[in-house]
Parts: C-alpha cells; structure tokens; sequence
C-alpha cells in the first residue's frame, strides 16, 4: 500500500515565497535570485516528505502565483494583450494575474470549495492550444527533484478541468478546443516519454461538478486520445473536491492506470464504488486525509474503511491526502503557545504526512490495531451537550420596499451613492505599530491613541474626497476574520498558520476550538468615536457568520449549521449595541457565502437552508430605518441570485469588477430586489484605473438591458473589494478617479432625465 501526495504548500516556512516574490517585485532583487530561493523551497519540500515516508512525492505543483495561469501560459493561452516583448515567462504571468497600467488582468476566482484563488484563463479564436516549453522546461521540477537523488510524480492541471473552468469569446466552449487541448496534453505527455518520465498524474476536480452526458462525452474524447500516446508514461488522475456521481462509469471505463477518489469531500464516493465496483486492474488512491482542514485525521475510521474498499475491489490501493495540501499551514512544530489540548488535536501539511503513513502501515498489517496516536485528537474539539437549534428565522419588518423608502427619507444620498467596502491600506506604519504593541514598546492606551489618529485621517480624506457613505479603515484589525474570533469565545489562534490565498496574499485562519459566543463588545466603541468625527454615516463593519466559518477551520465534532449559528447569535448582539449606539449602516460581510456551498446543485439546498437564515439572524432584529449592508467576493452567483436576495440585506456589494457587467445583466435579468453595487475597481491589481474606464463601467451598468424602472434607484458605486492590501499612493489615485467617474456618470444620468446630481431620482 502506497502513499502519495498531490500538492504541497509553496509559501515555505514564515512565508519565504511571499516576501522574495514581494521584493521581485519592488525590484529589489533580480529575478535569478528570486527563481534561486523558490528552488530552495521546493527542495525543503521535497526532502521533507521524503524523509517522512512518502511514496510518490509530487513535483511541477509549484506556482510563484496559479497552476491555471501557468496552465494557460504552458499551452499558449496567452492573450494577444499580454504577449509582450522582452517579457520573461514570470513577468508575463504576473501582468496576467495583476494587470498593467496599460491591461487590466484577467478574471479570478474561488477554486472550487477553498478559500484559494485562481486565475481564470481566456480563450478567442486566436487561441491554439499547443505545448509551448520545452521537455526540460515542462519538468523543470522533475529534473531537480532528480538530481537531488528523490523521485518525484510530475502533476498537472488535466485539460478537462483546464476547459471546463476557461472563459471563451463569444460562441466559443470547451468543445471548440477539446481537440486542440487533447493534442497539446498529448505533446506534454510525449515530452515527458523523450525525458524518461515513468509516471504523470492529472488532476480533474471539474468532474466533480455536475457533468451531463455531453460533458461526460467530450471528457472521454479527450481522454481517449491521450491514454493511447501515452508513450509507456503511467497516467493517473485526480479527482479532489467531491464526488464523481455523474461520471463513475465513464472514468472507470477509460484505462488510466490509476486513479484517486476523493472519500473527505466526496463520501459519496463510498457509495458508488459499492454499487457499482472498481476495476481490479487499475490502482486506487484514497483521498482520506483531509486536505482542507487541519484536525487529526481518526485513525481508526481510515484504516476501517481502507480495508473495507481493499475487501470490494482488490486493486491496488494508496493512502492519500483528500486534496492538495496547498489548503493547510505548512507545520505545526512552531504552534508552541497553543493550548495542549488544541494543540493535540491539529495536524498541518507536516503533521498529515505523518497520518499517511501511520494509516497505511495500520491497514495492511491486519494484526495491528487500527487505534493509534492520533486517534484521540478530535476528543479536545467535542462539546458535550451542545445542540444545533434549528430555528426559523424571520424576514426583517416591514418589506425592503418599505425601509427603502424609510431610509431614502433618513440619509438623503444622491444618485449612485458612492462608498468604499470597509478597510483601507494596512501600511507598513500600521504593521509596526501591531509589532511595537506585541513587543511591549508602547502599551494598549499608546496603541489605542496611535490606530485612532489612523481613522481621524481617514474619515476627514474620504469627506473631503466626496464619499457618501464612509468606513473607519479597520486599521485596527490584522485580518476580517482573525480580529472578530480574538473577541469570541471558542476560538483558538497559530502564530505561523498561514495559507496561500492568491498570488503573495496569504491568511492565517483561526481555529473553532468549542462552543462559540460573544464574549465582550467586539467594535462599537471605535464604530461611535468614528462617527463623531462627520455628519456623514460610518459604516459599523462586521463579518458574517459564513464567511467567519468558512475563513476558520471548523470544528468536526458538530454541524457547520450548529457552529454557523453559534456565532450568528453572537453577532447579532454586537448588531443591536451598534444599532443602539448610533451607528445608522452596518455592514455584515459574507463574503465567502457561495465558498462552502455544495458544487452539486442537488446539494445546495441544505447549505442554503442553514447559511441564508443564519445571516438574517444577524440583523433580524434591528429597526427599519437602520440599513444593512452586505459584501460577497469572487464567485459565480447566478444560480443562487434569488437565495441572496433572501439574505434580507438592504445593500449588497459585489466582488466582481473583472465581470461588472455580467453581474449587472444577470440581477436585471432576474429582478434581483437588494439595492446592489457589482464592484468596478478591481482591487487585486495595482493598476490604476482611468476616469474615463471607470465612468465606462459605471454607465454600461446604468444602462444593463432588461432593468427595471427601480434599477438605477437601487445601484451603488464602489470598490470591488478592501482596500488592505493596496497602497495609498494607488489608492488615493484610484479613488479621485472613482469619485471624478461618479460625478460624471450622476451628470450622465441628469441630462437624460434620469436624476439629478444632489438627489435622488
């Protein structure tokens, strides 16, 4: 019984990758030295999980930013806009994935069910998918695991999820280039023959989405194709992320010589391979460490079921990770202030390595106890005597047509009311000030005083600037769901947790360690000295009780509904002092709503059934003429458009400045009844939109077909996102440009009768 690995984390001990590609970047190191200390990194890795036992060790996983952007740049999907000359391979990925002041960036999004982002590829008709590196550049990896003395299992995005997750021109699909897609794997495979590679693996999470028959059919098109020029290459594939239901029949019909099913995400794999059995011939990984989240995998369930599946197939079986280890912190080792009970009950991408072994020698040794050392480690997570209370949450009173009216009448904005979605730069004056107060140079009340100076300057230039509706800037807080569970009971916190998110962004998520509740007042007080300083309303700031779940790692004692609604309760309390204090809009982000929503649609209902109404429970309560506002990020939101408007909110914010437009349409088209504002800076590039391209986005989407008469009543103008990791400089920039936009798109609207600047249409 083997053991393997699919993906391993790239940001390396106290994120090494982040700040030397940041230093890249600024051009304070060349490239050859950056391209030097990511070679250091992948041999650590390497070396790493092969002293620890592992079988197949991954290589070509590593990114300085996506597996899809280096997909699309490996097989010539580089926009004509992007083909610049001169510009190396690394700094053409990185104008895809940032932009230029001259091109904006290409779209990203979530990755199927984690908080990671990639980048979405665009393929026109100028598109020939084709290899276009080397053999020694395509497994550059492989070669340098090589000549350290470690075998290593090259591993790649497969062509199906490539496709199936690319944005086409207009008519164009999938199967427009299905087969340019099947020769250009083909040519990697061959490459791969000529360099003496023995075996590939492919990774295809796209088919753990709902997949008809004419998906089904192109999948096995492609994969046909290439299965037969595999040259002597073993090919294996991967299928993290969920279940293959709608494609059991149609992967194990195809002779792949291995094939790894996901029983974390996807325990409905069990079921299946039940039912309908696993070819004896083929090798069969077992996804059944969990790869998303960082509890102690139970042992003795995974050695039951590794031996149940051994009795119904008789294949060749491994022991693998559910997923990518890219989703977890790179080790526990340095977790020394962690309470011992926590503590005992984690495993980081380190400590996983360790299970993977530990569960394969137990289940192939049938004399050995299948109960070992990390079988307890759940037991520090359980909560005896806490229930999930599946209460019935009501629609706030009176209707959204009604407060709107009401607080039309209360704040009085103008056309396109103008705000920004609640941070602003964390700069390096305001990380050497955490570092000053963690290091005992200042104490609280010198801390307090400094972070206050901080939002006085920032309330007074978003005045003076022309906002309608300001924030404080959350300088205050590391993280927008780090600073929330600090002031709640049931939450634990790591020192060096940290995971990839996108690019150099990287997050150190908390962990729920028990029953959460509101154990002291989490914002008000700065909420209300920020109000005094303007007549203009602050926003309060919250985050919302799915995003917190999502952005933590959950407990796996309870429900996600129970502890969904846990810290719901806890927030409302928060929403009522607020209210009862005088801030007027509070703003409750979830912005990770769709993130944990099931890929299968036939799922859905029972993760909407608990997330929407725990939302509600936030704000149910409050008074009508207090508006509450929401913030969701990059996903697709058409299929769940209706279940968002049933969130109650009385003005969401939109994520989705790379598909503004779109966004727009589709919430026309579907009477979308929440006053919205789809995001027209895209915050995740430094480049600096033009007046003239913000006045553009604006417009298009007053003028989206199909609105309503009520549309342009309910439209907002504002960022994409927070403004935490940008600059001032471009910040301040690209507000003024944002504001001089507005100004011109509300002049817009007055000379068409449509409004008038000042008031409301």
């Amino acid at each position: 019984m083997f053991t393997q690995v699919s993906g391993w984390p790239r940001i390396g001990a106290g994120r090494a990758l982040k700040f030397a590609t940041e230093s890249w970047l600024r051009g304070e190191i060349d490239e050859a030295t950056l391209q030097a200390k990511a070679a250091s990194l992948r041999l650590n890795a390497w070396n790493g999980m092969k002293a620890a036992g592992i079988d197949r060790i991954p290589s070509q996983d590593f990114s300085f930013y996506d597996g899809m952007l280096d997909t699309a740049i490996r097989f010539s999907a580089v926009p004509a806009r992007f083909r610049i000359a001169g510009a190396s391979r690394l700094e053409t990925a990185f104008a895809m994935a940032r932009g230029t002041p001259e091109r904006a960036p290409l779209p990203m999004k979530k990755w199927f069910i984690t908080n990671y982002h990639y980048i979405v590829p665009e393929l026109d008709g100028d598109t020939e998918l084709r290899l276009a590196e080397s053999p020694e550049e395509a497994f550059s990896g492989w070669l340098e695991a090589r000549a350290a003395g470690i075998d290593t299992v090259p591993t790649f995005i497969g062509p199906w999820t490539f496709l199936s997750l690319s944005r086409y021109g207009d008519g164009l699909g999938p199967s427009s280039f299905a087969d340019g897609a099947a020769r250009a794997w083909a040519e990697l495979i061959a490459a791969a023959a000529r360099l003496g590679v023995p075996e590939i693996r492919f990774e295809e999470p796209a088919l753990t989405l709902d997949t008809g028959e004419s998906e089904n059919a192109l999948f096995v098109r492609i994969w046909e194709r290439l299965l037969a020029a595999r040259s002597g290459v073993r090919i294996t594939a991967g299928f993290p992320f969920g279940d293959i239901r709608d494609s059991w029949d149609a992967v194990a019909a195809l002779p792949f010589d291995g094939i790894a099913l996901d029983f974390v995400d996807g325990a409905r794999n069990l079921d299946l391979l039940r039912e309908r059995g696993f070819p004896a011939d083929r090798e069969l990984g077992v996804g059944l460490v969990n790869g998303r989240n960082v509890r102690k995998n139970r042992q003795d369930d995974s050695v039951a079921l590794l031996r149940e599946i051994a009795r119904r197939t008789g294949a060749p079986l491994g022991v693998e990770t559910s997923c990518s280890l890219l989703h977890v912190p790179l080790s526990l080792a340095e977790e020394t202030e962690l309470d011992a009970p926590v503590r005992e009950g984690l495993a980081f991408a380190s400590e996983k390595l360790g299970e993977l072994v530990s569960v394969a020698r137990k289940a192939e040794n049938p004399l050995q106890s299948s109960l070992g050392e990390g079988d307890k480690g759940a037991d520090g997570f359980r909560a005896p005597g806490s229930e999930y209370m599946n209460e019935t949450v009501p629609f706030r009173s009176p209707s959204r047509s009604e407060r709107r009216a009401i607080q039309a009448a209360r704040f009085k904005l103008p056309p396109l009311p103008l705000t920004t979605i609640g941070s602003f730069p964390q700069s390096a004056e305001v990380r050497a000030l955490r570092s000053r107060l963690r290091s005992a140079q200042i104490d609280r009340s010198d801390y307090d005083r400094e972070i206050f100076g901080l939002i006085r300057d920032c309330v007074l230039y978003q005045e003076r600037l022309g906002l309608d509706v300001l924030v404080h800037g959350e300088f205050e807080r590391n993280d927008m769901v780090e600073f929330f569970a600090e002031s709640l009971a049931g939450f634990a916190f790591t020192r060096h947790g940290w995971v990839q998110s996108y690019g150099t962004r990287c997050v150190k998520p908390p962990v729920v360690s028990g029953d959460v509740r509101r154990a002291r007042s989490l914002t008000a007080d700065l909420a209300v000295r920020a109000q005094s300083l303007t007549d203009k309303p602050v926003k309060g700031m919250l985050t919302g009780p799915a995003t917190i779940l999502a952005w933590s790692f959950p407990r796996e004692d309870i429900s996600l509904a129970e502890s969904a609604f846990q810290i719901a309760r806890a927030l409302r309390e928060e929403v009522l002092e607020l209210e009862r204090r005088g801030i007027a809009i509070i703003q409750i982000d979830e912005a990770a709503l769709r993130e944990k929503m099931p890929a299968r649609k036939a799922d859905r209902h029972a993760y909407l059934a608990w997330a929407i109404p725990a939302f509600r429970l936030c704000h149910a309560s409050v008074r009508p003429e207090t508006q509450i506002h929401t913030h969701m990020c990059y996903s697709d939101f058409t299929e769940i458009i209706h279940d968002i408007d049933d969130m109650d909110a009385d003005v969401i914010t939109f994520e989705a400045a790379r598909s503004a437009e779109s966004l727009a349409e589709t919430l026309a088209r579907e009477g979308f009844e929440t006053a919205v504002g789809p995001g027209v800076w895209d915050i995740h590039s430094p480049r600096v939109p033009s007046t003239e391209e913000l006045t553009e986005r604006i417009l298009a989407m007053v003028r989206v077909p199909g609105a309503d008469s009520g549309w342009i009543d309910r439209l907002w103008v504002n960022p994409d996102c927070g403004l935490k990791t940008r600059g001032w400089a471009e910040t301040r920039a690209s507000l003024e440009n944002l504001v001089a936009a507005t100004l011109a798109a509300r002049e817009a609207l007055a000379s068409a009768g449509k409004g008038a600047p000042g008031g409301r249409p």
